[in-house]
């Protein structure tokens, strides 16, 4: 008898593991560098794709209790999702299984190249010693915008791929970050006021792009300008969720810090939690 029950102890025991596991989120993070952390310690082994683990990823899946499958790379392309990047980095869709519950994804910054005209803003001397990015990159046709309207349907197209892969998961398309505030904040961010209008338009063109093809496809749109208003670049070194171009604290320039990828990442994992009723 005490061999029975022992047994039937036992299996209690293995069926409540495997409930437990049944129940935990398989969650697979797609994207760029946005979403990697590139320098924000401590660094992934696959030291090529900068990817922290402290990125908004890793800090969602642990608040989630998630299994991540974490994919992020900086430098990531759309069409890295499918191909690989450097020549031997693993496509990211390669992840995605028909069991995956859960899937976030950052990307089309480096498909219209916001860092490179970000950096081709830079005036280290006010105005009108120098030139405008806006001005350049306006004339004749906004030159952004263009690239942000050819790279929608390409996106559109990976949500679709995503979708067949992982039919089951529930998709999160993050925006891009707050990363300059109206009117700039020269000199401490070396960028004339009007061109700082112009990049933070062009990043939330971009984010608006996203979130359209998102909802065409169902998919949950989560905002990131709208958590990192008041931490932008300009905004105090101890208060910035976001670098400028020369970092306060271990991160990439023109990129979340770790203060800013933990407001992401409890803000990704607040679009996943069911509502809570408001009490009476």
């Amino acid at each position: 008898m005490r061999i029975v029950a022992g047994l039937a102890v036992v299996a209690m025991l293995v069926a409540g593991t495997s409930t437990a596991q049944a129940d935990t989120l398989d969650y697979v993070a797609l994207g760029d560098s946005a979403a990697a952390g590139p320098l924000i310690p401590n660094p992934d082994p696959a030291l090529w794709c900068l990817r922290s683990d402290r990125n908004y990823p890793q800090v969602a899946a642990e608040l989630l209790g998630a299994r991540l499958t974490d994919v992020t790379c900086s430098g990531a392309k759309t069409d890295d999702f499918a191909g690989r990047q450097f020549g031997f980095v693993a496509p990211q869709y390669d992840a995605l299984k028909p069991t995956t519950d859960l899937v976030s994804i950052t990307i089309g910054g480096n498909d219209v190249g916001l860092v490179q005209t970000a950096l081709g803003c830079i005036n280290l001397l006010p105005e009108p010693v120098g030139l405008s990015c806006e001005a350049r990159l306006t004339a004749g046709g906004d030159q952004v915008a263009a690239a942000i309207r050819g790279w929608a349907p390409e996106f559109g197209a990976a949500l679709d791929e995503v979708k067949r892969r992982a039919p089951h998961a529930k998709v999160l398309v993050t925006g891009y970050g707050t990363y300059i505030r109206p009117g700039g904040c020269y000199p401490v961010q070396p960028i004339w006021g009007r061109d700082a209008d112009f990049l933070q338009r062009s990043v939330d063109l971009l984010s608006a792009t996203a979130r359209a093809e998102a909802e065409k496809r169902g998919a949950t749109y989560v905002d990131l300008a709208a958590v990192s208003v008041g931490h932008d670049t300009c905004a105090k070194p101890a208060d910035r969720y976001l670098e400028g171009l020369v970092p306060t604290t271990v991160a990439a320039p023109l990129h979340p810090n770790a203060a800013g990828m933990a407001a992401f990442g409890a803000t990704v994992a607040n679009a996943v939690r069911p509502a809570q009723p408001s009490k009476a």
